[in-house]
């Protein structure tokens, strides 16, 4: 531990992780000092992949790659990925469906399913390379307090039954989506309930999925089904389904055989039958949005500035391309001698994410919305929607771009030199 760093980022999950991983190279060629504090104790073992059937796992788009790829951890990350080969879009009970295919899009996939575990470890196992050296992991420790100070920031840290104040340009806070320290300093949110849950669980088909993602819309609510790898010689795929609250209760106390009935009928055959489910969870949903996004010597990323409906997938892609587009502007001001914390520098960062932001925001709500309504022309035009983008290329070229993230700009990091 360093008494002052360049930057301190608060939260050492996927979003934090994958911010230090963006700027190692430049921490080494820049001389940049970082410092990750995280509350969970730090993992040593070797990189070895753990199979769960009731492993989380976390949608990337194509566009993804790219910053994964600059980042170098790309290789050792596909070793357990699964590639989306087609997407396909229908509306229960209505004659609207459009399937999006990665062939005719003429990319190797539309995106690719990742479980949460592995892309943890293989970020951190990135972070404990010798290149890495000028990043600090403090963990398990915690952020008690942050006080802004002239030109610098004052952060305390707690580990082992011991205080220590550090100093630093730039506080980065990737603490998720629950976090006193953000009340404390004073930053407001925009909620809005949508008086829904997601319930997501590994369920199994009885054949393989074929790296098909589906989007089903129902009365009841939207069903994602995600393509996994198998487990234990089942077929398996991630289910997200969006219920109201009352449904969602009656689902969550069901027992299998109960539960994967009503999933059969809400969801119908196109993945054939389903023979298992795995642990179920749910969590209520929101639309919530930072007020405040970036302060002198301050910003807020990932989860802690917008949590979006999952009807999408599209929530940890943005916070991806905003962690990108971050490290970007901060490389350029340590190269013109500016600090990281520079409101200016900050200020252009967050303009450059305001429109993806909004657009994803948008999509994201707009599309829950519409496919939601039982408006009887909402309806007919939806489904007539849905019918003429599958049957014109040129639309459903421009969805498929916006949809694996390709209609953004791309990283711009310095490359990975070492081995990836």
């Amino acid at each position: 531990m360093k008494p002052h760093y360049d930057l301190i980022i608060v939260g050492g999950g996927m979003v934090g992780a994958s911010l230090a991983c963006a700027l190692a190279p430049a921490a080494r060629t820049l001389g940049l000092d970082i410092a990750i504090v995280e509350p969970v104790p730090l993992r040593t073992d070797d990189l070895a992949y753990q199979p769960s059937y009731d492993a989380r796992a976390t949608a990337l788009a194509y566009g993804s790659r790219s910053a994964y790829e600059r980042m170098g951890i790309w290789q050792m990350l596909a070793q357990h990925i699964t590639p989306i080969s087609e997407i396909h879009v229908s509306d229960r009970g209505h004659f609207g469906a459009s399937r999006l295919n990665a062939a005719q899009q003429r990319v190797p996939a539309l995106g690719y399913v990742v479980e949460n575990q592995w892309l943890g470890q293989v970020l951190l196992n990135r972070l404990q390379q010798p290149e890495c050296g000028r990043i600090d992991y403090l963990c398990p420790a915690e952020v008690a307090e942050i006080i802004p100070g002239d030109g610098q920031m004052s952060v305390t840290v707690n580990q082992d039954g011991r205080a220590t104040r550090l100093s630093c340009e730039l506080v980065v806070m990737a603490d998720g989506g629950r976090s006193e320290l953000r009340e404390r300093l004073g930053i407001g949110y925009r909620y809005s309930a949508y008086e829904q849950h997601a319930l997501i669980a590994n369920v199994s088909p009885d054949r393989p999925h074929g790296g098909v993602a589906y989007e089903r819309f129902t009365d009841q609510g939207p069903m994602a089904l995600l393509p996994l790898q198998d487990q234990a010689a089942l077929h398996r795929c991630g289910l997200v389904w969006t219920l109201s609250d009352g449904d969602t209760q009656a689902l969550m106390e069901m027992d299998d055989a109960d539960f994967l009935a009503q999933l059969q009928q809400r969801f119908g055959y196109r993945a054939g039958r389903f023979v298992q489910v795995g642990e179920r969870h749910a969590y209520p949903l929101q639309l919530v949005l930072a007020e405040e996004q970036v302060r002198a010597g301050l910003v807020v990323l990932g989860n802690a500035a917008h949590a979006l409906h999952p009807i999408a997938g599209q929530g940890y892609n943005l916070a991806l391309r905003g962690l990108v587009s971050l490290a970007d502007h901060l490389i350029a001001a340590k190269k013109q001698g500016r600090s990281l914390g520079d409101l200016a520098v900050l200020q252009s960062y967050h303009e450059q994410m305001r429109s993806d932001q909004q657009r994803t925001i948008g999509f994201s709500d707009g599309t829950m919305k519409l496919f939601t309504s039982r408006n009887p022309l909402l309806t007919l035009g939806r489904n007539l929607g849905l019918q003429a983008l599958d049957i014109c290329p040129t639309g459903k070229t421009l969805f498929a771009r916006s949809a694996m993230g390709l209609d953004t700009p791309a990283p711009v990091l310095q490359p990975w030199e070492g081995r990836s």
